[in-house]
């Protein structure tokens, strides 16, 4: 049977980490092609997003604090499963009520297999480096994605979409009832189910979705800003530009694990938030525009790379880590709304005042990690 510290190990719960955060890297491809391929109106194609990211947020939920009482080799092939048929399914519907109740189930389902993903991956000998992993993979993944869905659904329609996410989760299913790893054995750290996670973990885990609200609620009018300030050719360079950047923090996050302190890189993550709003939101011209947009994911990445390792630390259990999902799709599921309300009532600018207000939120639950109850573990 694999193991997390395997070849084969590791490679599979890539893949797995790939397919279940999906969502992330082809938001934009999956809203913009429900408008124009399938002609829902704006808010009904984010509804149907919104129901994605809800179900896996339900699923992270139920999931996380059961961790260590389901068998992920079991879990994780059949999350991916149902999702892949709720996806192919998707590809030959039209109606709306139909594709609402298989987006719910494709959440559900990549929230599953996503849970187990990631509690595995926490329970590794190593899991800040294996989620650093994780990250890189994600990165190649999104730059073929955005680089060929787009194209794919010019020529193919939309159906094409749904038939590739399909084929994604398919694979992420046959490779996980495969060689899906056995969690490490965290030697002489006690692993009793019933036992209560402590406060810092949950002060940590508020403050990595303070930070993923940031990131959506700026993310998602990114593209936005830049077009109506300097023109849809200079910010799509960008863009382009910004998915070959982002492959950088993961591996930079892995070879600085020894160098850095998790709780001062978990303290910076927010203060740099601020700093790339006031850039995106502000700037005037179109060079510090840019380079603030570019590192913004990075900040988020190379952030929660830390983060994820002092929450394994925390609490070696899995359990805290298998809600990364929900961690993260919350901020994902509410910064769109919360964004787009803010800047109908005050104009882009507002997007900073929130960034300002949510990142204070975020430090004083980091800071209050500082304090565990007993001391960490080293880092293997």
């Amino acid at each position: 049977m694999a193991k997390t510290e395997s070849f084969v190990g590791r490679g599979v719960l890539m893949a797995a980490h790939c397919a279940g955060m999906i969502d992330l890297v082809t938001l934009p491809v999956w809203v913009g092609t429900l408008i124009s391929q399938y002609h829902f109106d704006p808010q009904q194609a984010g509804a149907l997003a919104t129901l994605f990211l809800a179900g896996a947020v339900t699923a992270s939920l139920f999931f996380a604090p059961r961790f260590q009482r389901i068998m992920g080799r079991i879990a994780a092939p059949t999350g991916y499963g149902v999702a892949a048929v709720a996806f192919a399914l998707m590809s030959t519907m039209q109606d709306f009520a139909a594709m609402a109740v298989l987006h719910a189930l494709a959440g559900v389902a990549a929230g599953c297999g996503l849970s187990f993903t990631h509690g595995t991956i926490g329970r590794s000998a190593n899991p800040h480096r294996l989620f650093a992993m994780a990250g890189m993979a994600l990165g190649v993944f999104a730059i073929l994605m955005l680089g060929g869905l787009p194209t794919l659904v010019a020529a193919a329609g939309g159906t094409a979409m749904f038939r590739v996410f399909a084929a994604v989760m398919a694979v992420a299913a046959v490779l996980a009832a495969l060689a899906f790893p056995e969690p490490h054995a965290t030697g002489s750290v006690p692993m009793d189910p019933a036992e209560r996670l402590p406060p810092a973990v949950w002060r940590a885990m508020a403050g990595v979705s303070c930070m993923a609200l940031v990131q959506a609620m700026l993310f998602s009018f990114v593209e936005r800003i830049g077009a109506e300030r300097f023109g849809v050719p200079a910010v799509t360079t960008m863009l382009i530009v910004m998915g070959f950047v982002t492959l950088l923090p993961a591996p930079l996050a892995a070879l600085l694990q020894n160098r850095l302190a998790p709780h001062r890189v978990v303290l910076a993550g927010p203060l740099a938030q601020v700093a790339v709003a006031f850039g995106i939101t502000q700037a005037g011209v179109f060079e510090p525009y840019a380079a603030a947009a570019i590192l913004l994911p990075c900040v988020m990445i190379f952030t929660h790379t830390f983060a994820f390792g002092l929450i394994a630390r925390l609490d070696p259990t899995g359990r805290a880590v298998a809600a990364t999902p929900a961690m993260t799709m919350i901020g994902a599921a509410v910064g769109p709304l919360l964004g787009g309300t803010l800047v109908k009532a005050g104009g882009y600018g507002s997007l900073t005042f929130a960034a300002v207000a949510v990142a204070a939120v975020a430090m004083v639950c980091f800071i209050a990690v500082r304090q565990p109850a007993e001391p960490l573990p080293a880092a293997v």
